[in-house]
């Protein structure tokens, strides 16, 4: 055993070598989300990195060790865009793993270091500095450890939210995500987010570690599990859930891969007409599903306005196109009634970087000469949209437009403005055969719970999908096979959940718990300095 140990300890001696481990350990979490759907591993996923960080020789390597695993963590959860970005995406994901540096020192700090001795026996000397005790140590070590639980998942949390800034890539692979189809952890989402979700997964990592790194310190890694286990069984058990308000039927059309625009709109057209006499309330059509704007095209508006009448229903189409009152292309969720447009219209506020911008163009635009990124910007959409649906007596819904699904503040907003159904239009045939259509479709269940308002996830080539206002699904999902229209009865709830109604509490705890333990380190540093100077 102890041989063994001592390979694995040359091994890990190697700068090299343990770059290639803490890229390596990053990744493992990447499986915990579509397809893979290893849920459950989430929960030890972190382990091998955090026991990896706490072995660190010097705080430098902590961050190394840091910087290395979050490179390895975006490469694997943003595999899917490798044919796209090329040697670019391993360009972007060392910029955001850099991100995981300060996590790596904080890990070192908390984590790093030998366990506690033992008492010392009756009659020996006293161990440690100074005359400390073992017991005294131990206590030490008990509070660090204690500490860690709180600390260690605050500053995981801290780099989600950075990295969740649009202009940095966005929210795609928060760790809390992972857990879509849990019903207990989407009632824990209805409480305080996908950020409280992402807290409890890495206290629970934090205090496996911990159990493995330090025995002698079980008892408060024992406690935090214990914790946690309560937390999950307590928000399952009396956490409030919204009270149902009927249904609403609607329909979401999957037209594929059909080649040229035109072909697509045939298809969608055909598909549309299959479902009069079926008494749907709206029909929702994926992103892109025209390359011209009805308002400036009025042989095609009466096209739409036909399919309407003949179905009854209003259609939430997306027009990705230019316009005529100002110069460039914006993506516009766009309503069309019996009687023509409606005038409600939304457009896509939150850009793909690379793929509809170039943030910095003038710096980073020779991605466009070693991948597909975009040649040209999109326009942004200048404000959020509830838009009332006559043919489903004005109810409300809220539109939005590919991966702004992935924002939990807009969905938030849009709830907060009225909105009784969250309606997701999105595209992601550019990634048919990848994680990607799998992991944006997953989405939907996160943002449902957290604000009680179902949300409908309409795609042209596949995962369309479908959640009630508690994360469940509901009905048939469409995959990337499917050519098709489904209608489904949409369960509609009352109420205001605690996360619509108290936002991102968990961030602000998180971010209170750092600022204190900076405090408390600070003045006990200060303190010690006079000690110093009189010795």
């Amino acid at each position: 055993m102890d041989r063994a140990i001592g390979r694995q300890a040359r091994w890990l001696g190697s700068p090299w070598a343990r770059g290639v481990a803490a890229a390596l350990a990053g990744a493992v979490p990447a499986l915990t989300f579509p397809a893979p759907s290893w849920w459950w591993l989430a929960y030890v996923a972190l382990v091998p990195w955090l026991l990896l960080v706490r072995s660190a020789p010097t705080y430098r390597r902590a961050a190394l060790d840091g910087w290395l695993g979050g490179t390895g963590f975006i490469l694997a959860v943003h595999q899917w865009l490798l044919p796209n970005l090329h040697v670019f995406i391993l360009v972007l994901a060392l910029l955001l793993g850099a991100l995981w540096a300060p996590w790596g020192v904080l890990v070192r700090a908390l984590l790093g270091g030998a366990p506690a001795a033992r008492p010392a026996r009756e009659g020996s000397s006293p161990a440690g500095p100074a005359g400390a005790s073992g017991e005294g140590r131990r206590r030490v070590t008990g509070g660090r450890c204690a500490a860690a639980l709180v600390l260690v998942p605050s500053g995981w949390l801290m780099v989600e939210l950075v990295r969740s800034w649009e202009y940095l890539g966005g929210p795609w692979g928060l760790l809390g995500a992972s857990q879509w189809q849990v019903p207990p952890a989407l009632r824990l989402a209805s409480i305080g987010g996908v950020w409280l979700v992402s807290l409890l997964i890495v206290a629970v990592n934090t205090a496996v570690a911990e159990l493995i790194a330090r025995p002698a310190a079980r008892l408060p890694a024992v406690a935090g599990l214990l914790v946690c286990a309560l937390a999950g069984t307590l928000a399952w058990f009396w956490a409030p859930v919204p009270r149902p308000a009927g249904t609403l039927r609607i329909a979401v059309v999957q037209p594929g891969l059909t080649g040229t625009p035109s072909a697509r709109l045939a298809r969608s057209e055909a598909l549309t007409r299959s479902l009069a006499g079926r008494d749907v309330r709206l029909i929702v059509w994926g992103e892109s599903s025209l390359y011209k704007d009805p308002a400036d095209h009025p042989a095609l508006a009466a096209r739409l306005t036909a399919l309407s009448r003949q179905t009854g229903a209003e259609l939430l189409i997306n027009a990705d196109s230019a316009h005529a009152e100002r110069p460039g292309i914006s993506k516009s969720a766009v309503l069309i009634g019996p009687d023509g447009p409606t005038g409600d219209r939304y457009a896509k506020m939150r850009l793909v970087p690379f793929g509809e911008y170039i943030p910095f163009r003038s710096v980073l635009g020779w991605a466009t000469r070693v991948g597909k990124a975009a040649t040209s910007d999109r326009l942004r959409g200048t404000g959020q949209v509830v838009m009332p649906v006559a043919t489903a007596g004005g109810l409300r819904v809220g539109p939005l437009v590919c991966f702004e699904t992935a924002f939990p503040d807009m969905s938030r907003h849009l709830t907060r403005d009225g909105a009784r159904v969250l309606v997701a239009q999105s595209a992601t045939s550019t990634f048919q055969e990848s994680w990607a259509p799998a992991q944006h479709a997953s989405l939907g269940a996160l943002r449902a719970a957290e604000n009680w308002r179902p949300m409908v996830h309409a795609t042209l080539t596949g995962i369309s999908a479908v959640y009630g206002p508690r994360g469940e699904r509901i009905g048939e999902r469409l995959g990337t096979d499917r050519s098709a229209a489904a209608v489904y009865d949409l369960p509609l709830a009352e109420g205001t959940s605690p996360y619509t109604r108290f936002g991102d509490w968990a961030v602000y705890g998180a971010m209170g718990a750092l600022v204190l333990a900076g405090g408390y380190a600070g003045l006990r540093a200060l303190s010690r300095r006079p000690a110093r100077a009189r010795r």
